[in-house]
This record gives C-alpha cells, structure tokens and sequence, in this order.
C-alpha cells in the first residue's frame, strides 16, 4: 500500500478512558499504552474508587501491566458520592495521585448506583475542588425516569449544572462525553472553566444506527447517541479547533454476553480503532489542521497539562484497513466498534521526540 497522504502530530491523549480492571485491563489496556500519552482513567469499578488507597492500589494494578518503557501515564479519579468526604479529596490531592473527581447522578449509567443523589449533597466537597482547582468530571445526564432519554443531557443542563455553575463559578468542569446540540452551544456559551470531551461514537452514529438491520446492542452507549443534527453539531464543535472540546475516548468495553442480553450494557470498545476513525472525520470535514489540537493540545491545557514531548506519524492508505471484529478476553470476547468499516489513516511511525 502506498501513502497518499502523511500526518504527524503529537502524541495524543485519552481525556475519557474506562480500562476496567482485572483480566479486561489486561486486554484492552495495550491499545491506550501503545500510542496515548495521558489517559483520565474512570473510578466507575466494582466496587468503585472512592478513597485516595483506592486509586493509588488502582493505579499500581494499571502500571503493573505495562511493559518497561511505556511511556502511558494513567491520571486516577475519584468517584463522588454523597458521602465523600472533603479531607479524602484533599489527601489525595496532597499525594499528587487526584487527577479529579467523577459525578455520576445516581443510576444514570454503568455502575452509578452509588452515585450521587443531590448535587447540593457534594457541595462541601465542590468548594474545596474550586479551592484547591480540582475539575470535576460530570456525566451530563438526569437520571429521572420521567425524562425522556434523548433528552437527559440538555435536562441535566438545566436543572443541575447551569444552578451548579452559578453557585460555585471557578470550579472547573468537564462536561463528558457531550451529545447532544444543546450540549455543544451551552459549552460554546461558557466564557470560563467548562470543557467538554467528545468521543469517536458522537461523531460517527446517530440513533438510526441502533436500529439499522434490527436492534443493534453494540451501538448502545449512554449518553445514547441522538439525531442527525446533534452528531452535526458534536461534529462542528470537535473540528472547529475550539479549545473547550477535546478528545474522550469513553472506551467502554464489555464481553458480549453483558451486551447481547435484555438490560445489555450500555458502552462500546472504540479504542481499537478510535485515532483512525477520527482522523478520517478530520480529514472529510477538511479540518486536518486543528485535528493535533482536538487530540493533543486541548485537554492538556485544560488540565494544566504540557503536550506530549513526542510525535507519531500517520499515513493515508491507497487501500482501507480493516479492524478485527473483537478482541479476546480470557474466554470471552469484547466487540470492537467500527470493525469491518474501512479505515485508511494509519500510524507508521510512533513516539519519536520533537526537537
């Protein structure tokens, strides 16, 4: 196959990452390492992590199965409950271990049944993140059954952040994986202190695709992807170069027999394919050139982050490339989202240090 086409940019990173822990670690872990340099891992486990012991054992479970020289840096959270305690989030940060803290409303999604209840619960322990700078890392959706499903992030927005954000106004806030057009022109409107991740799957899949052929449990996700003009709207922003939205893998992978079941789970395993796929959503849109800020430059800024010190290099295949269908874990197997989609950007040349 000969390259069309090059690319190199710096070495990205995964603002939004679930590895999970134990033998699904072990699999999925290697296609973050190899080329992402930081990775905003989530506390969302069995049980969670809630404690400062918590994330240090964490971490050291991920370090454990990296090879020597690895160079992937995991930044560990903390699962916010009602209950959390100020003076944890304080010793964490003392550590140097607290990257921030996740807020999942109470049953919104994977594992959030210990979620948090009331926002106004946590507020002891927001105030002292806005002292001491701790961004708070938001699922945006209202967990009401009342609300319709579609509508869950712009309610979210309306009833709990917009309050959340007058309230305590230096705290800094990432609203995660954002999916909906409300979504996008609310981050738009914020002059301060509000980013957003964007993941593959926003920008790929609207809400036929879950039905497409039948219902389809691999392109279930929660936030659930929408209309066509919200993956528009997610589209514009992640391209536009705007430093408010970044890269956010929300890699979520589950064995098939958790997804093709009634009450599947909800999450796919992106991170197979993800840095092809979104190269080439840069490179149809002709927006090559703010891709290495969407991927490299964005969300480390907003962590108060420097960029990567190396480089990989990208080339655009005469022929597309195709993933493999699933990744094995132990006995089970794990579905790789857009396996079987062509795919032409590819790396050739990784982690290389700039000059």
């Amino acid at each position: 196959m000969k390259p069309k086409n090059e690319l190199v940019i710096r070495r990205p990173d995964d603002w939004h990452l679930h590895l999970r822990d134990g033998a699904m670690l072990q699999a999925v872990l290697p296609f973050s390492a190899e080329l992402y340099g930081h990775a905003i891992i989530m506390p969302n486990l069995r049980p969670p992590v809630r404690t400062t012991e918590d994330a240090r054992n964490y971490r050291q479970r991920i370090l454990d199965c990296l090879p020597p020289g690895h160079g992937f840096q995991p930044l560990m959270t903390l699962y916010l409950t009602d209950e959390t305690p100020p003076a944890e989030v304080q010793r964490a940060h003392s550590e140097g271990l607290l990257a921030g803290l996740k807020l999942y409303p109470v049953g919104a999604t994977t594992n959030s049944e210990q979620g948090v209840t009331d926002i106004k619960k946590t507020y002891a322990v927001l105030e002292v993140m806005q002292q001491l700078d701790i961004p708070l890392l938001i699922h945006g959706e209202i967990s009401d059954p009342t609300v319709d499903i579609f509508d869950r992030e712009a309610v979210f927005i309306d009833r709990e952040l917009d309050p959340l954000r007058r309230d305590l106004p230096e705290l800094r806030i990432v609203m995660e994986h954002v999916s909906s057009k409300i979504g996008v022109e609310y981050v738009l409107a914020a002059e301060m202190n509000l980013g957003a991740t964007v993941t593959p799957h926003h920008l790929l899949i609207n809400r036929n695709s879950i039905f497409a052929g039948g219902l389809n449990p691999h392109m279930y996700c929660l936030p659930v992807v929408k209309q066509e003009a919200d993956r528009l709207a997610v589209r514009r922003a992640a391209v536009s170069g705007d430093p408010r939205f970044f890269f956010g893998s929300d890699s979520a992978p589950h064995r098939l027999v958790d997804k093709e079941k009634a009450g599947g789970a909800a999450g796919v395993f992106n991170m197979a394919t993800a840095l092809p796929s979104i190269v080439q959503v840069f490179d149809t849109e002709g927006s090559m050139e703010t891709l290495e800020a969407f991927m490299s430059l964005n969300g480390a800024r907003f962590y108060g982050l420097p960029p990567n010190p190396d480089t990989i290099k990208l080339e655009k295949m005469e022929f597309p490339v195709f993933s493999a269908e699933y990744i094995k874990v132990g006995e089970e197997s794990v579905k790789v989202f857009q396996a079987g989609e062509p795919l032409y950007w590819q790396v050739v040349e990784g982690l290389r240090q700039t000059k």
